[in-house]
């Protein structure tokens, strides 16, 4: 299998057209576009009967003391988790791309809908629980959000975008889940996969 995107190159950096997060001098940053990336494929293999799709940070702090204090910074060598970014499954298998702006164009404070393009499913991202305190952003935050990494890490972070094909057309799963549900749901069930990856940064020091 094969995984592209018309919007930015394997290993480069991410436009900020599609983060949820655009570098601001005086606030360190600021809302941004949120548009989900172009994302297309091929070499489906024979008996697929679904796709999925996920997107993750794997650089994203464990320990939340030093993110986005002043005079403060993330130190690059801190143990890092997975933060999803986009959870998509149930794709039928003759679907071959995603447009651009397809399951996101703009933030959505307090939530967005697990409204899906083709009939599939969108889970809960993790700008779900990250903004659960919050009482203006708080909500279930469904399909894609784009990279809003801490504005003082001084790790550059990834975000890996993933493609399954799937030997199941439904998978085993609550009326809401998230990426941690969905990665247990294919298990047994991926018959290919294909990844790329794109980078993203709001350090100044790292731009």
């Amino acid at each position: 299998m094969e995984l592209w995107s018309n919007d930015f190159s394997e290993g480069g950096p991410i436009p900020g057209e599609f983060a949820f997060c655009l570098p601001d001098a005086e606030q360190h940053a600021t809302f941004g576009p949120n548009r989900n990336p172009h994302m297309a494929w091929s070499g489906i293999p024979d008996g697929t009967r679904s796709l999925a799709v996920i997107c993750h940070d794997p650089d994203v702090p464990t320990v939340p003391d030093d993110v986005n204090v002043e005079g403060r910074e993330v130190p690059e060598d801190l143990p890092r988790t997975d933060f999803f970014h986009w959870v998509l499954v149930g794709l039928p298998p003759d679907v071959t791309e995603i447009g651009a702006a397809a399951c996101s164009d703009g933030v959505t404070t307090g939530g967005k809908s697990d409204e899906a393009p083709f009939g599939c499913r969108q889970g809960a991202n993790d700008y779900t629980g990250w903004f659960a305190e919050d009482p203006d952003m708080a909500g279930d935050y469904y399909g894609y959000d784009g990279p809003c990494p801490p504005w003082n890490d001084t790790l550059v972070h990834h975000y890996v975008f993933t493609i399954f094909a799937l030997d199941a057309e439904t998978l085993d799963l609550p009326s809401r889940f998230d990426g941690t549900d969905a990665r247990a749901a294919i298990e047994g069930h991926v018959l290919g996969s294909a990844e790329m990856t794109g980078t993203y940064t709001l350090n100044p020091r790292l731009s």
